[in-house]
């Protein structure tokens, strides 16, 4: 049975300043919650490119994070919705993060169709924790060599009691940024040659921008699911 390289956990490797901001405004707890909620909303966001990425994981997160080529398709990518709820959004952006087939979409293509949800607002997108989940050149060969693919069914959604607690506390700070704190989850399912298969439950804490009266986009995958 080949080794299961793409299982997509939410977590992100190699965090700046900027990304860490991100983090917290996803509501790890209700008072980094609140904190990050004005420092994204106010655009304070750092630059610094410092990694603490693991051994196991550097590579990919490096290839990754230089984004795919311009030229490059989407292959079986599913396209961003035009949704402008925060939770059917997260639905639909978690169901193509737990989705892959090497089988007709190369590792470009797969980052071309995962960029195309990101946010045109590069004050908030957070890229690399979205491209760091794509594993390196050599891994998606080894799984292409195995036609493994995955679908993704999503059962639930809803906003972190961290998130509601920050919205409650300052019901205007939304307004600024209109980002979304969205915790979903779902089960996927990974298939290879010869009839492998298999099936885990899945978690993932997604933060999503829906402004007024425009379509919804994704902004990071938080490093750890948030309840």
């Amino acid at each position: 049975m080949p080794k299961r390289f793409f299982s997509l956990s939410g977590h992100g490797i190699g965090w700046s300043t900027r990304q860490r901001v991100t983090i917290i405004v996803i509501g790890l707890a209700v008072l980094l919650a609140l904190a990050a909620t004005v420092a994204l909303l106010t655009g304070r966001a750092g630059t610094s490119d410092s990694k603490t990425s693991t051994p196991s994981r550097t590579s990919s997160t490096a290839s990754a994070s230089a984004g795919p080529t311009a030229s490059a398709g989407a292959g079986s990518v599913a396209k961003p919705p035009p949704l402008a709820d925060p939770v059917a959004f997260a639905k639909a952006a978690t169901a193509m993060l737990w989705s892959y087939d090497t089988r007709t979409t190369s590792r470009n293509e797969q980052l071309a169709g995962m960029k195309a949800w990101l946010t045109a607002e590069t004050k908030y997108a957070d890229w690399s924790s979205i491209a760091a989940q794509v594993p390196d050149p050599v891994l998606w060969s080894r799984m292409a060599d195995q036609d493994q693919y995955a679908t993704a069914t999503v059962s639930e959604a809803h906003y972190p009691s961290a998130f509601k607690q920050a919205l409650a506390d300052d019901p205007s700070a939304i307004t600024e940024a209109y980002i979304y704190a969205v915790t979903v989850t779902g089960k996927q399912q990974i298939a290879w040659k010869k009839g492998g298969a298999g099936a885990e439950d899945r978690s993932i804490t997604l933060a999503v921008q829906c402004r007024p009266n425009a379509n919804c986009s994704l902004v990071s995958i938080a490093p750890r699911v948030v309840p």
